[in-house]
């Protein structure tokens, strides 16, 4: 690939392609150490992980690849327990349980992992990238990592954001347009203030910022890369594109859905977490619309559809599941992930070569 940038001298990696960091069991080792080896990065999504867990996925991943890999985690943001909110948000999910035949669970002993153990958990790993999303993370924290030789990325869906992270002293941003599946990462205002087009986003951020800035949302083949090259970005990250990859631990039901999803429309809801996420529209999201203003807060929302969306995966009912999907999702192709990355590349030289 001709494509070389700060971006992969900094990392050490062949092809400036990430593979975005998917929480909720997609980013399995096996699909990181695949793309990591395929001279791409690959992306532990640990946003849910217990420590525990998260240190044996890091030393899973670290058997299989000897190459660079990111983790990523979520930076806590403040939230309410709101009993009233909780118990109206579940007299609707009361309709899928009965459907799926499971009872509603007791309330989550927690809704949301210790960020503060997770992150000496990826600080005592050392490895090679760590990024975030929001939120802003602490200038001693980015400190520490740094000096542990590790790079530092945040995650900006406005200008504002990507300056502030800039100032911060992280070593690259992700610029996340509105069109990325999955959750945003505004920590600036309103989610709905932040929905800019990565086309619109991306080159706004390269002028107001003097570190390598990352492209995201959107991006399934050569074609966006190279579109995202001319904005000024020094590489991109891609979800939906490795979600259907043979690697990844995403549900069969979910995998299909994106394969064949051509003219199903996606939405930005709150619905199965209480944060605003793009997904493949379904009829979970349309039976919570209606409420969607007064569902309680991110993470608790989350906790209290944990129990619908393990048993909607189980017995293949897409119609339950977060099938969170970017905005060229019918684009997705089932292959493995150096096939994938090895048919970017060409698909990318081939753009430019044009």
């Amino acid at each position: 690939m001709s494509w070389q940038t700060e971006l992969t001298t900094r990392l050490g990696i062949k092809h400036p392609i990430i593979q975005a960091p998917m929480a909720g069991g997609t980013t399995t080792p096996a699909l990181v150490a695949a793309v990591s080896n395929a001279g791409g990065l690959g992306s532990i999504g640990a946003g849910y992980m217990a420590p525990d867990d998260l240190a044996g996925a890091i030393a899973e991943t670290m058997r299989m690849t000897s190459k660079p890999f990111a983790v990523n985690l979520f930076i806590p943001q403040p939230f309410q327990i709101d009993e009233e909110r909780i118990e109206q948000a579940n007299a609707r999910l009361d309709v899928f349980r009965q459907e799926l035949n499971i009872e509603r669970p007791a309330p989550p002993k927690h809704y949301a992992q210790p960020f503060e153990d997770q992150f000496e958990t990826v600080l005592e790993a050392g490895v090679a990238v760590f990024s975030s999303t929001f939120g802003q993370l602490d200038a001693g924290r980015i400190k520490a990592l740094q000096d542990h030789g590790t790079c530092v990325i945040g995650t900006a869906t406005t200008v504002d954001e990507a300056r502030a992270l800039a100032e911060d002293g992280v070593d690259m941003i992700v610029a996340q347009g509105s069109d990325a599946g999955g959750h945003r990462g505004t920590f600036m205002g309103s989610a709905e203030q932040a929905m800019i087009g990565t086309l619109s986003l991306v080159p706004q951020i390269v002028d107001a910022v003097d570190i390598p800035v990352i492209a995201s949302g959107g991006i399934m083949d050569g074609r966006g890369m190279a579109a995202c090259r001319m904005l000024g970005a020094a590489g991109v990250q891609m979800g939906s594109a490795f979600l259907t990859c043979t690697e990844s631990g995403a549900k069969p039901a979910h995998k299909t859905a994106l394969v064949e999803s051509q003219g199903r429309a996606t939405t930005v809801t709150r619905a199965f977490s209480g944060k605003a996420a793009r997904g493949l529209t379904n009829r979970f999201i349309q039976h919570m619309a209606p409420i969607e203003a007064t569902l309680p807060d991110y993470p608790v929302q989350n906790g209290w559809t944990k129990d619908i969306r393990a048993a909607a995966g189980k017995a293949d009912r897409d119609e339950f599941m977060s099938l969170w999907a970017g905005q060229a999702a019918s684009l997705a192709r089932s292959m493995d992930a150096a096939e994938l990355i090895d048919t970017l590349v060409r698909e990318y030289d081939a753009c430019v070569e044009q």
